[in-house]
């Protein structure tokens, strides 16, 4: 008789359950939609200006300011064709190439010197330490501005001024105190046992940060490159400073010499520039985003 009643109310109770069930599932789905929804919308907002962009590269100037709509209605790629010539004698893949030289130097130093730096503040004891990394870190406080004029008197002494030196030996030489930072709190998180191990089978210092701490570092370093490709590809005032030869010009200079060259600025030309000079970022953010986004969390967090 007792299971009987049981039974019964277990079947009486099932469809309660399963109805509630299926509420609870719609309100999940409902709050996911409207999460998703609410994202969405953001998303576009802030990606607007660069689609806008995009096809307004593609327009004419008299299109571009009559219609918002980033879709053009006759599409022509006359911007790119005269923005690549430049008002120069040069071609805009000339100030691509000078951008090149300026990037590639420059991230390749702050690698090898921000990760030789690091790993001496993370993994050895020697007198002043802490000092010197209290002054490393302080510099991370004053604005770059602030710097600008004793270096520039320095480079220019030197006689460094209109090359591509004062932007390279800064960060050759472990200038770029945030990198430094972002090591030595990645190296914080990585256990010495491996280290300890190689140093018993002989290694010394060298060696085993080459052999067994780079490549626990490798998404630490390929953040540090990858900001600093960044920050160099958008850098306008370093170059601004230093360079004075328009055959040395990167492109965040060469954008700015395409709007000064006449009274009536071409948009479309210099819209379509800033496209192309965008590629290169935006390629490399993607191709390294995994290691970029672990580098980052794992530095910030278990640092």
């Amino acid at each position: 008789m007792v299971s009987v009643t049981e039974t019964a109310k277990t079947s009486a109770e099932k469809p309660q359950i399963s109805a509630l069930q299926r509420q609870i599932n719609r309100r999940a789905r409902l709050s996911a939609t409207l999460r998703y929804s609410l994202l969405a919308g953001i998303g576009l907002l802030m990606v607007y200006p660069l689609i806008w962009m995009i096809g307004a590269s593609f327009k004419t100037n008299a299109e571009m300011f009559s219609s918002p709509s980033f879709w053009p209605k006759e599409p022509t790629l006359q911007g790119y064709i005269d923005g690549w010539k430049t008002s120069t004698p040069y071609t805009f893949g000339h100030f691509f190439l000078n951008s090149l030289w300026i990037i590639i130097p420059k991230v390749i130093g702050t690698a090898v010197s921000c990760t030789l730096v690091a790993y001496g503040f993370a993994r050895f004891e020697f007198p002043g330490k802490r000092i010197l990394f209290a002054t490393v870190i302080a510099t991370l406080l004053l604005p770059n501005v602030v710097t600008r004029i004793p270096q520039y008197l320095l480079f220019r002494d030197i006689g460094w001024l209109d090359s591509f030196l004062p932007l390279w030996v800064p960060s050759a030489l472990a200038g770029d105190a945030f990198f430094v930072f972002m090591v030595v709190q990645f190296l914080r998180a990585i256990p010495r046992d491996m280290e300890e191990a190689a140093r018993v089978d002989g290694a010394n210092s060298l060696q085993t940060l080459i052999y067994i701490v780079v490549p626990l570092l490798a998404p630490a370093i390929i953040s540090v490159c990858l900001f600093q490709f960044m920050w160099t590809m958008n850098d306008f005032l370093g170059p601004l400073i230093y360079i004075s030869s328009v055959e040395k010009y990167p492109v965040s200079l060469a954008l700015k010499l395409s709007i000064d060259t006449t009274e009536a600025f071409a948009w479309n030309q210099i819209l379509a520039m800033s496209v192309l000079t965008l590629i290169p970022s935006l390629t490399v953010f993607f191709l390294a985003q995994k290691y970029f986004i672990e580098g980052i969390s794992t530095g910030g967090v278990k640092g």
